[in-house]
């Protein structure tokens, strides 16, 4: 589903955090993920629901076929639901993939030329191992890989396409596929009504006279 903030709500709201659903017919709760709205066929996950852009809605839910309208609820601790957002359902795609991203970093040690010693990065000889395949960045621009683990504390030299500098960081970025929680529930709790203060709509009893 595609959703974009409404804008009268500005209450943070968290990926797969129950949330209740107003799709087409349907209504039910869910603990949904959200990422980002292009045309790649990777998709980043975000971590909350931003206000400035329009975000996807991914859940586990029962088939229900485009165009239909979405209204995205979330149920206040006094049992009010406040709408935090509205879209449409995009579609049925359980090949959709969501993509969690996580940076590791580490600081140079030793720099030479073209190599450096980092540290920090890991903490034993078979993670540097396991991850050497993977390309490394650095914050200044640097682009390079892993040469080989030194001793048995996840120190490891690395090539690079120039020379670092000592205040430079060293960073991995690492993938991996997320789904959403199978949290589907078809009973929602029907919301408290709005009451009217007593204080506002009590009309003091000289003026009716």
């Amino acid at each position: 589903m595609v959703v974009r903030r409404d804008p009268g709500n500005t209450e943070p709201v968290k990926a797969k955090e129950e949330l209740i659903f107003h799709c087409g017919f349907r209504r039910f709760r869910a603990s949904p993920l959200f990422s980002q709205h292009t045309a790649a066929d990777k998709h980043k996950l975000q971590r909350f629901l931003t206000a400035d852009m329009a975000l996807v809605v991914t859940v586990y839910a029962p088939i229900t076929f485009p165009p239909a309208s979405v209204l995205l609820f979330k149920q206040k601790s006094n049992g009010m639901h406040s709408l935090i957002a509205t879209g449409h359902l995009m579609s049925v795609d359980p090949d959709r993939m969501v993509i969690k991203r996580v940076v590791l970093s580490g600081h140079p040690f030793k720099i030479f030329t073209k190599m450096a010693v980092v540290r920090y990065m890991f903490f034993n000889r078979e993670d540097v191992l396991w991850f050497k395949p993977v390309e490394l960045r650095t914050k200044w621009g640097r682009r390079g890989h892993i040469k080989e683990p030194l001793g048995t504390h996840g120190h490891m030299k690395c090539s690079f396409d120039g020379k670092l500098k000592s205040q430079d960081t060293v960073l991995m970025n690492l993938y991996k596929r997320v789904f959403p929680k199978w949290t589907y529930d078809p009973y929602v709790p029907e919301p408290v009504p709005w009451v009217k203060s007593e204080s506002s709509s009590v009309v003091p009893q000289e003026g009716m006279e």
